[in-house]
């Protein structure tokens, strides 16, 4: 099966009440761990790159990555995804290289002017058969090249005019999520705002809706990366339960990296202190791996609810 879009996955999803998850990628072995997890499960899955990712790696090695992964695995749906566009420009060239979803993200600018550029990337990238994800609200945190110390809420009354005047196939909204690993101060009680996605879905019946920065930082690797050197103290993610609750609702796609990122580090570090002997980066990188398939499996069963549905 050839890379596909999200236009039927988000259709299948929001009718069957799950999401399907959306992990950034930037070597062989994340694709890797990302895909094996997905085909033991039958689930569908987002591969995604952000703009940085494509400095690190280059365009075309993690494009031929996720082709390589479509051809291996014919029996899922895959999608290539741009991640945080920051403008036309960046989008046009991930458009061009063969991405068959890009997400423009003008959510830092006025409405108007968010509309404006939403909307030239939306007429750009469905002439080319690829399509668009927007973001109204922002998010505070820090992951890639995405930085900000403010968040504001969606605001429910402007989504219908937004997507009316953008066309774009699916939005990112803010309910409380966050970038980063560090998304709720410790002590605090981190709850979503479940009322503002359920007046979203009332205005945009049927629409597919994204959270981003929805990691949930799993303790037990938080603690893994401390106890073997690291020093990520007070890292706290969005509660599993309240991402599941958030699922079976209108949201049809739901990024998570940090964990990703979490788990291969933790097994890095502990394989290293426990084999101080070894430097064959096969092994180590091996076990990263094989934490992102145990990871992967883990949300597409209990968070995403997405098994079984390719």
């Amino acid at each position: 099966m050839p890379i596909v879009t999200t236009k039927e996955m988000f259709k299948k999803a929001y009718e069957g009440g799950y999401a399907i998850g959306a992990f950034n990628v930037n070597n062989m072995e994340t694709i890797q761990g990302l895909i094996t997890a997905a085909s033991e499960l039958h689930a569908p899955i987002i591969l995604q790159a952000s703009a940085i990712a494509r400095v690190y790696a280059g365009n075309t090695y993690l494009r031929k990555l996720a082709e390589a992964a479509a051809h291996d695995h014919p029996e899922i749906p895959i999608a290539l995804h741009l991640d945080h566009g920051a403008d036309f420009e960046v989008c046009r060239q991930f458009v061009e290289e063969g991405y068959t979803s890009v997400m423009i993200d003008a959510s830092s600018r006025p409405f108007e002017e968010n509309i404006e550029e939403t909307a030239k990337v939306v007429e750009y990238a469905h002439a080319h058969g690829v399509v668009v994800e927007a973001e109204l609200g922002s998010l505070a945190g820090i992951e890639d090249e995405v930085a900000s110390e403010n968040s504001s809420y969606t605001k429910p009354e402007q989504v219908e005019e937004f997507v009316s005047k953008t066309g774009c196939d699916s939005l990112a909204i803010a309910i409380g999520t966050s970038h980063g690993a560090f998304k709720f101060k410790p002590g605090t009680k981190p709850q979503l705002r479940f009322d503002i996605l359920e007046e979203v879905a009332k205005r945009l019946p049927g629409f597919p809706i994204v959270l981003h920065g929805a990691s949930s930082v799993p303790q037990e690797f938080v603690k893994m990366v401390n106890e073997y050197g690291g020093n990520v103290p007070g890292a706290m993610g969005v509660p599993e339960e309240q991402l599941r609750r958030a699922a079976s609702m209108a949201v049809c796609k739901i990024n998570i990296d940090s964990d990703i990122r979490l788990a291969m580090t933790g097994e890095i570090r502990k394989h290293l202190a426990e084999h101080p002997e070894n430097f064959d980066y096969r092994k180590y990188l091996g076990v990263a791996r094989d934490a992102v398939t145990d990871m992967v499996k883990h949300k597409m069963i209990d968070v995403l609810g997405c098994d079984g549905k390719a």
